[in-house]
C-alpha cells in the first residue's frame, strides 16, 4: 500500500466518523428513552433545547419552542394509545405561545396520565407545557417560570405599564398598537392557563394562579423552585428518577466550544478522604 492509499484511507476514515458518531448516539438516546418507558411503563417524549446561547430578561436566542416541535410532539400523542401514559422530559427556555400552547392543549387531552420530568429548566412555555401534566417531577435545583407573554423583546406587562403611566397624547400610535395587541395575548394566556389549571385546581384557585403566572409580577426569567411551586399548589415533586438524567447526558452542547465546568464524573457517597503525602497531608481521593 503506497502513502498516497494511507492517506486517501485516513480521509475516507475522518469522514465516516462524525457519520458514525451521530448514529452511536442515536441508538444510545433510543436506549434511553426505552429505559424510561420501561420504568413508566410509558411512552417517553422529548422537548430538549440545548443551543442555550444567550438571553435579555429572559427572551431566549437559540434553541426555542417552535411549529416544528409542535407538530413532532402532537404526532407522538396522536400516536399513543388512550390508556398508555405519556412521559416527557423538557430542558427548554421556552419559545412560541401557540407552539406551546398546542403541545400542552394535546397533553392536557390525553386520557391517560401525564408526567413532565424537569431535570434543570423550563421556562416561559416551557412552564406552560408542564402546567398541562398530572405529575411535575423535578431536580431538587430545577426551576420553572411565569408565562407572562412577550411581543417581540418587550415583556407585555412593561409595556402596558409604560402606557400607563403617560397620557395617551404622549404615546405614539405603534406603542398604543403593541399595548392593545399585548393586552389580548396577556388575556388569552391567562384564560388558557386557567383552563389548564382548573382540572386539579379549586376555580378561584386555578384562577388567582393563572392571574399570578400571566400577568407579569415577575420578570420573565423569575425562577420558581421545587418550593414556590409547590406552595403555588402545582403537583411538583423531586424523585427525578436516574433514566431521566442518563437521558439528558445524551444531548451535549454543540461542539466548538471549552466547556466551563468540568468534574470527575462518579458518585461519591462519602466525603473525599486525606491521603499522606511526603512532607504532610494533601487532600485525595479514592
Amino acid at each position: 500500500m503506497t502513502p498516497f492509499d494511507i492517506l486517501w484511507l485516513f480521509f475516507m476514515l475522518s469522514s465516516l466518523q462524525p457519520v458514525l458518531q451521530q448514529r452511536y448516539l442515536a441508538y444510545q438516546r433510543t436506549a434511553a428513552l426505552r429505559a424510561l418507558e420501561k420504568r413508566d411503563h410509558s411512552r417517553a417524549i422529548t422537548l430538549i433545547h440545548r443551543r442555550e446561547g444567550f438571553a435579555f430578561l429572559g427572551i431566549p436566542f437559540g434553541g426555542f419552542i417552535d411549529i416544528d416541535d409542535s407538530e413532532a410532539v402532537i404526532r407522538a400523542i396522536e400516536m399513543t394509545g388512550r390508556d398508555v401514559p405519556i412521559s416527557m422530559v423538557l430542558h427548554t427556555p421556552g419559545g412560541l405561545v401557540l407552539a406551546a400552547e398546542q403541545i400542552a392543549a394535546a397533553l392536557a387531552g390525553h386520557p391517560a396520565a401525564v408526567t413532565v420530568y424537569v431535570p434543570h429548566y423550563a421556562m416561559s412555555g416551557g412552564t406552560l407545557i408542564s402546567l398541562a401534566a398530572d405529575r411535575i417531577v423535578m431536580s431538587p435545583s430545577a426551576v420553572l417560570g411565569p408565562v407572562d407573554p412577550q411581543i417581540g423583546d418587550m415583556p407585555v406587562a412593561s409595556i402596558l405599564a409604560a402606557v400607563e403611566q403617560k397620557d395617551k397624547n404622549e404615546v405614539d400610535d405603534k406603542t398604543l398598537i403593541l399595548a392593545d395587541v399585548g393586552r389580548k395575548a396577556q388575556h388569552q394566556v391567562e384564560t388558557f392557563v386557567g383552563k389548564l389549571l382548573a382540572k386539579r385546581l379549586s376555580e378561584d384557585h386555578a384562577q388567582d394562579l393563572a392571574q399570578a403566572l400571566s400577568e407579569g409580577r415577575w420578570t420573565h426569567d423569575f425562577p420558581i423552585d421545587t418550593e414556590m411551586a409547590q406552595n403555588l399548589g402545582l403537583p411538583v415533586s423531586t424523585d427525578l428518577p436516574d433514566e431521566v438524567r442518563a437521558l439528558m447526558a445524551l444531548y451535549p452542547q454543540p461542539k466548538g466550544r471549552r466547556p466551563s465546568v468540568e468534574y470527575i464524573p462518579s458518585p461519591y457517597d462519602t466525603p473525599p478522604r486525606t491521603v499522606p503525602a511526603r512532607g504532610g497531608r494533601i487532600p485525595g481521593i479514592r
